[in-house]
C-alpha cells in the first residue's frame, strides 16, 4: 500500500527545474528496488519523507536542530511500516520532533523533493536519503523540542539564511516565496 500511494504521490509531483526532475526521477527507480523504505538500504540509501511548516501567517518556517548533523533542517526522518503514506509519515516526525499535531482539513501535496547524502556513522556507511517533502501551514506557533532534536524553533523567512546554510532547505524556502 505504502509503495503504491508513494508512486502514485511522485508520478502527479511536477518538479520545479530540471535539478528537481533528476531526483524525481532517481526516487522513482529507488521504488523499484527492494526494500526501499527500509533505514539498513544503504545502496543507494532510502527513502526519507520530511514538512516544511510555515506559521500561521505564513512568515516563518519551523525548524528542528538536528541532533546528529548538528544542523538546522526541517522536521522528517524515517518511514515507518505502519505509515499510510510518505504525507503520514512527515506528519508524524512533526509531531514526533516539535509536539505540534497539523490540521487534517486539507491533504498535502508533495512540495519538494531532494537527494543529499548522509555522513558515515559508527554503524552506518555514507548513503543517500531520498527525500519526500511536504508544505503545511501550521495552526499555532506553541511547539516543543522533543527528545528526538536538540532544539527546535521558528525562524522568520527573510532571516533564514542567518541560522542555516543548507542549500536544500533554502532552496525549498524559496519556492515558499521566501523575501
Amino acid at each position: 500500500m505504502l509503495l503504491e500511494t508513494a508512486r502514485r504521490a511522485l508520478a502527479s509531483y511536477v518538479p520545479s527545474d530540471a535539478r528537481e526532475l533528476g531526483f524525481r526521477q532517481r526516487i522513482t527507480e529507488l521504488l523499484g528496488c527492494p526494500a526501499p523504505f527500509s533505514r539498513s538500504s544503504f545502496q543507494p540509501g532510502h527513502l526519507t519523507a520530511s514538512a516544511f511548516v510555515v506559521s500561521p501567517t505564513g512568515d516563518a518556517l519551523l525548524l528542528i536542530l538536528h541532533k546528529k548533523l548538528g544542523l538546522w533542517l526541517q522536521p522528517g526522518g524515517h518511514v515507518e511500516p505502519d505509515d499510510a503514506s510518505l504525507e503520514a509519515a512527515a506528519r508524524r516526525e512533526v509531531l514526533e520532533e516539535t509536539g505540534i499535531a497539523l490540521g487534517r482539513h486539507a491533504p498535502a501535496e508533495i512540495f519538494d523533493v531532494d537527494i543529499h547524502s548522509i555522513p558515515a556513522r559508527k554503524d552506518e556507511p555514507e548513503h543517500e536519503h531520498f527525500d519526500v517533502r511536504f508544505c503545511f501551514r501550521a495552526e499555532t506557533l506553541e511547539l516543543e523540542a522533543r527528545d528526538e532534536v536538540a532544539g527546535a524553533r521558528w525562524v522568520e523567512l527573510a532571516t533564514l539564511e542567518r541560522l542555516t546554510g543548507d542549500e536544500s532547505v533554502l532552496r525549498a524556502a524559496r519556492k515558499l516565496g521566501r523575501p
